[in-house]
């Protein structure tokens, strides 16, 4: 069985999915080592008072039986322990309803509900669908000239020849047509990157959403339709991930199952360091011999290993790596971009918005297509969990801004910060300033790995630390990929398969794509043979 040490930078999902996995399949200790204070990283569940707050909005769904079993391995869904639970999601056991619980038991009871997903685009101060779909209802809110214009536009896109896919704007277009381009996706889009749609790669559509269009929309609500007297499979596995209507969610948000894998791993004899910079990475020829760092208290530290991974951006890594690095992979790696993340919580008694029949609307997280404002998408945290609600009487949003760390909106105070989206989302109706009863910020830098700047020569980046043997790039900032949790679950529990097995290659964690189908890839769902 391997034995040594590994140095995992960071301690959110591909962390402390590589630390647990060195634990169940090998002698190696793993050491974790976080710039912040809280486990999870990007999924980690943010308190306030008695509020919780997810940022970014965290579906617990995958394809991958792997990750599923995973998850549910940690924590079983509400009401059904056990193996029961595991099958749930392969349509083996359908008879758990929907949680409807009010707020009550103890933080600790560690359970995934099953959570009914509904989000809208809210546009020309209306609610649309998403993903779209021209009924008649939608047709009559965008307006006739819209509509006729959009219907045009999208058979046209559909008959022709398609154009090439050299930018983003290319993608959206030959899957919706230019009008539904320019009315439902273009300008949200353009809020997240900061650029014009047609200087973002199609890279990004090609991972994120390559399986949605016009077209597969349509025939998923036909399917939805004709089958809708059978039993709903939460596996899902022929639907498009953008398409899922359940999935599940701990109870009181992601980040619970993070530290209750956090409390794992230590419980295992490995170790969690938080409020360590790691500003220094010593190599010898191809192999990592240390990282060094400042922790909490101002005080350098050290950790030495035989294995690294890391999670921390790519740009700091090469930044931070010692030694003769080539002029390519320095240039390469200051030119990656970055998005940061503010999301401003308002806690409100009533929205100035409800469903058609009056009651409040059931969007766990709503797209604002508003050229008008800057925010770019509101959660409803009441409809991911009621338990991450402190009074259950009123309504806890989380307001979400997409910015530089050099742009004017991040430099704002707090209470300035809370004042401007009061007065955004009071502009487009969602509420009324003399509702909102309280608030909290929380920025967090490096959320969205970009598909511009240098990312067009990023394999001057992959090549270059490919060569180290013991060095192993996962997750999101970690591979400057734009995952999902699940997939970059899977990049550590790839990376540690071929630690364990005497495998060299990391194409295999390469290959591991944020819409890949899954059950095509071999090897993937196969049990550590060590």
């Amino acid at each position: 069985m391997k034995q040594g040490t590994a140095i995992i930078i960071g301690a959110g999902p591909a962390g402390l999915t590589a630390a647990i996995e060195l634990q169940r399949n090998s002698a190696i200790k793993p050491i974790l080592v976080e710039a912040g204070r809280q486990a999870g990283g990007l999924a980690r569940t943010v308190r306030y008072k008695d509020n919780r707050m997810d940022i970014g909005g965290h579906r617990f769904f995958s394809k991958s039986d792997r990750v599923m079993r995973w998850w549910l391995d940690l924590m079983p869904v509400e009401n059904v322990p056990g193996e029961a639970g595991q099958l749930l999601y392969r349509g083996q056991r359908r008879d758990v309803p929907l949680a409807t619980s009010a707020p009550g038991p103890r933080a600790d009871d560690l359970v995934m509900l099953v959570r009914q997903r509904r989000s809208r685009i809210y546009f020309l101060r209306r609610f649309f669908d998403y993903p779209i779909r021209l009924t008649p209802g939608t047709l009559r809110k965008m307006g006739f000239i819209r509509a006729f214009r959009a219907g045009f536009s999208y058979l046209h896109a559909a008959l022709l020849p398609r154009r090439p896919e050299r930018s983003l704007e290319d993608f959206f277009i030959n899957r919706f047509g230019r009008q539904l381009y320019l009315t439902f996706f273009k300008e949200y889009t353009e809020k997240v990157w900061g650029v014009p749609c047609d200087q973002i790669s199609a890279e990004w559509g090609a991972q994120r959403i390559k399986g949605l269009s016009l077209k597969s929309a349509l025939a998923h609500f036909i399917r939805k339709a004709i089958f809708a007297r059978q039993p709903e499979d939460l596996a899902q596995k022929q639907t498009e991930t953008s398409l899922i209507e359940k999935f599940l969610y701990p109870k009181f948000g992601p980040g619970q199952l993070w530290e209750h894998a956090a409390d794992l791993v230590l419980k295992g004899g490995g170790e969690i360091h938080f409020g360590v910079q790691i500003n220094r990475i010593h190599v010898e020829g191809d192999k990592l011999i240390s990282v060094e760092g400042v922790n909490g208290a101002g005080e350098a530290v050290t950790y030495r290993g035989d294995y690294f991974f890391s999670t921390m951006p790519v740009r700091d890594l090469i930044r931070a790596i010692s030694g003769d690095v080539p002029k390519e992979v320095r240039e390469v790696g200051d030119g990656l971009v970055y998005r940061d993340f503010i999301t401003v919580g308002l806690q409100v008694t009533k929205l100035a918005v409800t469903e058609e029949d009056g009651l409040p609307i059931k969007d766990n997280w709503i797209y604002i297509q508003e050229p008008d404002v800057k925010v770019g998408r509101l959660q409803v945290f009441n409809n991911w969990s009621p338990w991450l609600v402190g009074d259950e009487k009123k309504v806890w949003l989380g307001l979400e801004y997409f910015c530089n760390s050099t742009d004017g909106l991040w430099k704002l105070s707090d209470e300035e910060m809370t004042q401007f989206a009061i007065e955004e989302v009071a502009r487009i109706g969602i509420l009324k300033p003399e509702d909102v009863e309280d608030s909290h910020v929380v920025r967090v830098p490096n959320t969205y790995p970009a598909y511009f700047g240098s990312y067009g020569r990023f394999d001057v980046i992959r090549g270059y630390t490919d060569r180290f043997q013991n060095l192993f790039l996962i997750g999101r900032n970690g591979m400057h990929k734009y995952n999902n949790q699940d997939h970059s679950m899977l990049t550590a529990m790839v990376a540690v398969e071929n630690i364990v097995n005497g495998i060299a290659t990391k194409e295999n964690i390469w290959a591991i794509n944020t819409e890949m189908d899954y059950h095509e890839m071999k090897g993937l769902e196969r049990e550590f043979s060590a």
